[in-house]
């Protein structure tokens, strides 16, 4: 492969600018130009104050730049041998399509290059003070996205009898899905929930809940995308700022 590829997909990171990682960081220095998505935190735009910055918006549940140009425009600029950097929220490769956007641009001669970032399940979690594993009550953790491209239901039941941690990117518009497939999956009613918004960023916010006040509580809550939702013992392990109860007085 290719040590120098003209196109990189740089992940950000969550939102804390100083979780950018250092090989980031250079490649942005060096960059003339970079497609930055929505996600972003604007304050990591310095490392890049000479490059020029095309926005293509991709948020959930909100108009977006159609992925089909992006593709293009990634392809016109490393034809051309541009030093581009495809700038990510979170980690590329989780639920940020680096995957086929690297192997379309391949499949048509431009290597592409993939630079990890922190991704939000884990810094959320961390900041809330949730280790994802915890011996003796947690042994792995399982990512999913509730947002398919067919709208699909996933395996509720599976992954209600996996034992792992559950992280659910992109879930705020499915709750009532996560929750009822995730109790008939035989989860038990009073499994901990924390509901991490903004993860690491000067707006987080969190919530714990048991998963069957998971609906009622987020709507209290007022819960906005972007979040992600920690499911499992670990919650337990974490000194929230606010946990819910139907009595108590909801801060943010």
């Amino acid at each position: 492969m290719n040590t120098t590829p003209p196109v990189w997909l740089v992940g950000a990171g969550p939102g804390d600018p100083e979780l950018l990682t250092l090989k980031a960081a250079r490649l942005l220095a060096q960059a003339e130009i970079v497609m930055v998505d929505d996600l972003v935190n604007p304050e990591i735009l310095q490392h890049c104050p000479q490059a020029r910055l095309i926005r293509v918006g991709k948020r959930g549940g909100c108009r977006s730049t159609p992925q089909a140009f992006i593709n293009r425009l990634m392809l016109r600029y490393g034809r051309q041998g541009k030093r581009l950097v495809r700038l990510k929220g979170g980690d590329p490769c989780i639920f940020g399509r680096a995957g086929e956007e690297a192997q379309w641009l391949r499949d048509r001669g431009v290597e592409a290059g993939i630079v990890n970032g922190i991704t939000a399940g884990l810094a959320g979690a961390t900041q809330c003070d949730i280790p994802l594993t915890l011996r003796g009550v947690s042994r792995g953790v399982t990512l999913v996205t509730a947002h398919t491209q067919d709208d699909s239901e996933l395996n509720w039941a599976a992954l209600a009898a996996g034992g792992t941690t559950l992280v659910v990117y992109m879930g705020v518009a499915r709750l009532q899905q996560i929750q009822q497939g995730l109790l008939a999956g035989g989860m038990p009613a009073n499994m901990p929930v924390a509901m991490i918004e903004n993860a690491s960023s000067p707006l987080q916010r969190q919530l714990a809940c048991q998963l069957s006040q998971l609906c009622t509580a987020a709507i209290a809550f007022k819960l906005k995308s972007p979040a992600v939702l920690v499911i499992g013992e670990v919650v337990n392990a974490a000194a929230l700022a606010h946990s819910y109860s139907e009595t108590s007085q909801l801060a943010g």
